[in-house]
């Protein structure tokens, strides 16, 4: 591997009784552009007894996008959100100053059979000066997303631009994340087509870059802008995304994310007080963890 590059694979945890990789940050890069984490979700089979349930939580300074290949997932968040996020769509919760919400099987799945989920969770940092800027939350259907296909190659922008097109999600800073589906063995060549630092999650299937394989739960990051070119097997699914980093350093507390330290050690003092706004209805609390089952 050349040394502008760096492979990564997925650390493995239980979550809400699912199955989670978290790729994304790594001890030698903790951010891709404004993207500071990212979950693999599945993919798993659940039910007809143990459904996804993943009670509620805070976040700060940043938006969680979720974006889904199978299953749908309830979002319900203190901002008075409650949506279904479908396979193809696009969930995007802007934290900023402070949010709870859930994650759940929407009660139309729970009906004693079993179903597939895999999606990826992501987060991406606000800038400095919207880091306390009020919630909101964003929901793209699959079918408002922009579509471009060639005899071998489906490209999906899902945020952000690239490739001639732009999502019609709301971003707050300059990043891109695009599904490409190879539909044959076939070269991808993205230079000029994205801006700024670029990774690659390999969802299924393998790419090959400079004689190397990279496989499917591997994610491959180039540590200089505009990485050229790479060789995708047919059926390859792979979620390409990056962006102009923040000048800022960002840093991390569980589920908090800021560019000062002291504003996370707030967060987690206003979390365990239970300052936090709630989900209505809902009076679940997941505790501040031990952070060292990710290491």
């Amino acid at each position: 591997m050349a040394n502008n590059k760096l492979l990564t694979n997925e650390k493995q945890a239980n979550i809400g009784n699912f199955l989670v990789g978290r790729l994304l940050p790594i001890k030698e890069k903790r951010q891709v552009g404004p993207f500071t984490f990212i979950d693999h979700m599945g993919p798993a089979t659940i039910g007809p007894e143990n459904y996804m349930d993943v009670n509620q939580h805070p976040h700060i300074g940043l938006s969680t996008l979720t974006y889904l290949f199978e299953g749908a997932i309830e979002h319900k968040d203190s901002i008075g959100s409650n949506v279904i996020v479908n396979e193809g769509d696009v969930g995007f919760m802007t934290s900023g100053s402070g949010v709870t919400h859930t994650e759940r099987t929407p009660e139309n799945l729970r009906n004693g059979l079993s179903h597939s989920v895999h999606g990826y969770q992501i987060w991406v940092a606000l800038p400095k000066e919207l880091e306390e800027m009020k919630p909101e939350f964003d929901h793209i259907k699959k079918s408002q997303l922009p579509v471009k296909e060639t005899e071998n190659l489906k490209i999906i922008v899902a945020a952000g631009k690239g490739f001639g097109m732009e999502s019609p999600l709301t971003v707050f800073s300059d990043l891109f994340m695009v599904d490409v589906l190879a539909k044959e063995n076939t070269e991808l060549n993205i230079r000029n087509e994205v801006e700024g630092e670029i990774a690659f999650v390999i969802v299924k299937g393998s790419l090959t870059n400079e004689g190397n394989e990279i496989n499917a739960g591997q994610m491959l990051i180039s540590t200089t802008e505009n990485e050229c070119k790479v060789v995708l097997e047919k059926g390859t699914q792979l979620l390409l995304f990056g962006g102009k980093p923040f000048p800022e350093e960002r840093f991390l507390s569980w589920n908090f994310v800021s560019s000062s330290k002291e504003r996370l050690k707030q967060a987690k003092a206003d979390w365990e007080a239970k300052k936090f706004p709630k989900v209505k209805g809902d009076d679940t609390y997941i505790p501040f963890p031990n952070l060292n089952k990710w290491k």
